[in-house]
């Protein structure tokens, strides 16, 4: 890890206030990025509450292209940079048993986002968790927002967001989104990571059977030289692997777009 530390504890009482002072939101006016944030998560877990706190919208929808799912997305600028914001649908995991799951599967996969700021339930974060660690293995460009932190004190139950940073690898950054706190400290985490200021190194399943990594390897450099360029071969690779043919179907598709 290089840059900040992940966590993103400020001692300056005044931080939060001086940081929102850099936020201008933009509501629907997206164009002219310099760039794109994915928002991702389980249902329930806030997440259009953040997108709100950070666009200033009361979510701005409309449809993905050629799907029934509905798309949210705005903007805000940060530090002289503009950011796009897609809200992409709420779901359990990226295997693709629903439209919702294919949605945001193919956007992380194929529409390559400078950073993936993934909402998790504090209440609820080991089950959260789960769709997490799947996007960390597609982008190695990530925030974990541990939303609904007020709940979680309700519930006397206590997050410690420097241990799950360094566990994760990546920034993780503890938020009241309905409040607007710990807003400030998720923009910072956002442009660190969006302008390279933090690198990530996001958890990995590292050791695996040598006759399974042999097959990962193998497919996946078939896979890039079927379809040069195409990011994140390897885990495109397990699911074939695992029998999922629906992410052929979006290789083609994405391809030949």
């Amino acid at each position: 890890m290089t840059g900040e530390p992940l966590h993103t504890t400020h001692d300056c009482a005044s931080c939060p206030q001086a940081t929102m002072a850099h936020l201008q939101k933009l509501g629907v006016e997206t164009r002219g990025f310099d760039f794109v944030v994915a928002l991702a998560g389980n249902p329930n877990t806030g997440k259009s509450t953040v997108f709100n706190a950070l666009t200033g919208l009361k979510q701005h929808t409309g449809n993905w292209p050629g799907k029934t799912v509905t798309r949210a997305e705005g903007a805000f600028v940060f530090k002289d940079k503009k950011f796009k914001i897609i809200d992409l649908p709420g779901t359990y995991s990226l295997l693709s048993t629903s439209k919702d799951e294919e949605v945001a599967r193919n956007f992380l996969l194929f529409g390559r986002p400078d950073v993936t700021v993934i909402v998790a339930d504090a209440t609820r974060l080991e089950r959260n968790l789960n769709l997490a660690l799947q996007i960390l293995e597609i982008t190695d460009r990530a925030v974990l927002c541990v939303n609904l932190m007020d709940e979680a004190r309700r519930h006397g139950i206590r997050v410690d967001l420097r241990a799950l940073a360094r566990r994760l690898g990546v920034p993780v950054v503890g938020t009241s989104a309905r409040y607007l706190q710990g807003i400030p400290e998720l923009l910072e985490a956002i442009y660190d990571v969006a302008t390279g200021k933090v690198r990530c190194k996001p958890h990995r399943i590292q050791s695996l059977p040598p006759h399974i990594e042999k097959a990962v390897r193998t497919l996946s450099q078939k896979i890039e030289q079927q379809f040069p360029g195409l990011p994140n071969s390897r885990w495109i690779a397990f699911r074939l692997l695992e029998g999922e043919t629906g992410i052929i179907e979006a290789l083609k598709n994405q391809m030949s777009g």
